[in-house]
Order: structure tokens, then C-alpha cells, then sequence
């Protein structure tokens, strides 16, 4: 039987995509083709999974005027949404694509704080729905008003049913979910530096960037039985293979 995926996303986007020929500063630009989604790392993810033909549903929270657009942008795409109401405005972000010069910018809003008692509603839902599913997913950072224990308690709440748990989070909400065994933990380099700091800093050379991560991907292993991936743009993706640093080239889109 297929496994079911539960995602969780607790900062949900409108995402407007403008392209255009060539971007001119302090000029009037027009775009050639425009599009707007229902997005958040969460999203994207439950998208790519019902796109691949996998059950995925996906938990977030909504609110205000523009809850109704988010989720009417999200039923186009097909995907089953359960929401908790947040009574915060759910954020438009912008991503400018300039496709003569090949460069993308994003222009982010930052989310509006959830109103009190949606951490209570949410984990409500949350726990009502995770008896039915295979696969816990927690993607992106959390909106403003979520208290520290909300990702952690989720990821504890699915370990204790048995689910397997992949975890693309940062900061504390890693740190303190990494306890529960996830199977997989996927930051970016510069999310797993800002809560793993390299002793060269940031600036470290490759090689010395790539020992660190390597230390911390043995260690999780050990001790969490947690596989570390970390992705770096366009650069090739840094994992482990047999217990020694690998590496895999990405793949142009």
C-alpha cells in the first residue's frame, strides 16, 4: 500500500510570479506573463506529491481576506488543504524573473502574527488527522505568534504513532525536534550554519564547510538514526553515502 503523507506548513504564501524580457531599475517594467499560486515550502511540497501521484494532505493555518484566494488558488491545483483559521492575513511574496539575464529576485513579506488560541486549533486538527497517514513532513519556518513547542510536540506526537518523519526546518524548532528520530533532516547550508555555526564562520572554504557538515551528518546518524541533507541552490547537493561525504549535481529547470 502507498504510503500517506501528512504535510505541515505554518506560514502559507500567495506567490505572484512576474517575468519579464529584461528588468530595468527605476524604470516602468512590464511583464510578459504573470501568475499567482497557493505556496509556502509546505505547499510546494504537497504539491509535488500529488503530482507524483501520492496521497498528500496538507495542514496550515489561514486567515483574512485573502484566506479565501489562497485556498481557491490551492483547489486549482488540486490539493487537499485542512487549515486551522489564524485570523491573520495570509502574506503575498513576489518572485521577479528576469529571463533575458537569467536571474531571479524575491521580494518577501513577512507573515502576519496568528491570532492567540491557532497554535490550540491547529494541534487539535493536527491530531485528529495523523492517525490516518504514513508520513509526517514539516517544511518552512513557523509564522509569528507559534510558540516554541508547536513543531517539536508534532514531531513527538508522530513518533510515538510510528510515523516516518522528514523535517526541512531550522534554529530551535530542529534542534528540539531532532529527539523524535526523523528520518531525514533537509536544511540549506545557510539554514543549517545559522543554527550549526562553522568554526571558520560562514566565509569557511568549501572543504572546511563540508567537513562540518559532514561531522554533524555522523553524529545524527549515530545518535538519531537521522540521514542529513543539505542543498546549496545551484551548487551539487552534500549527503552521505556508506559513511563517507557525497555529493550530487543538481539539475537545471
Amino acid at each position: 500500500m502507498a504510503a500517506k503523507f501528512l504535510v505541515v506548513c505554518l506560514n502559507p504564501v500567495i506567490q505572484k510570479t512576474l517575468v519579464f524580457d529584461g528588468l530595468e531599475l527605476d524604470q516602468v517594467n512590464r511583464a510578459k506573463t504573470v501568475r499567482t499560486d497557493a505556496s509556502g515550502k509546505g505547499v510546494n511540497v504537497a504539491r509535488v506529491l500529488s503530482q507524483l501521484g501520492a496521497e498528500a494532505v496538507q495542514l496550515t493555518h489561514a486567515g483574512g481576506p485573502n484566506r479565501d484566494w489562497f485556498l481557491s488558488l490551492a483547489a486549482a491545483d488540486r490539493l487537499d488543504i485542512r487549515w486551522a483559521n489564524s485570523e491573520s492575513e495570509v502574506r503575498i511574496c513576489t518572485t521577479v524573473i528576469d529571463s533575458k539575464a537569467h536571474i531571479a529576485t524575491e521580494l518577501v513579506e513577512e507573515a502576519a502574527a496568528v491570532a492567540p488560541g491557532t497554535e490550540e486549533r491547529l494541534l487539535d486538527l493536527f491530531d485528529s488527522l495523523l492517525p490516518s497517514f504514513d508520513v509526517l513532513v514539516i517544511s518552512g519556518t513557523k509564522a509569528t505568534g507559534y510558540s516554541d513547542a508547536v513543531i517539536p510536540a508534532m514531531a513527538r506526537r508522530a513518533a510515538g504513532l510510528g510515523l516516518t518523519i522528514f523535517l526541512d526546518i531550522k534554529g530551535k524548532d530542529l534542534v528540539t525536534s531532532l529527539p523524535s528520530r526523523p528520518a531525514v533532516v533537509k536544511p540549506n547550508l545557510s539554514e543549517f550554519l545559522a543554527t550549526f555555526p562553522a568554526p571558520g564562520g560562514a566565509g569557511a572554504g568549501t572543504a572546511a564547510l563540508r567537513a562540518h557538515v559532514h561531522n554533524y551528518a555522523t553524529s545524527w546518524k549515530e545518535r538519531y538514526g537521522a540521514d542529513l541533507i543539505v542543498t546549496r541552490g545551484g551548487a551539487p547537493i552534500w549527503f552521505e553515502e556508506g559513511g563517507r561525504a557525497a555529493e550530487e549535481p543538481t539539475q537545471s529547470v
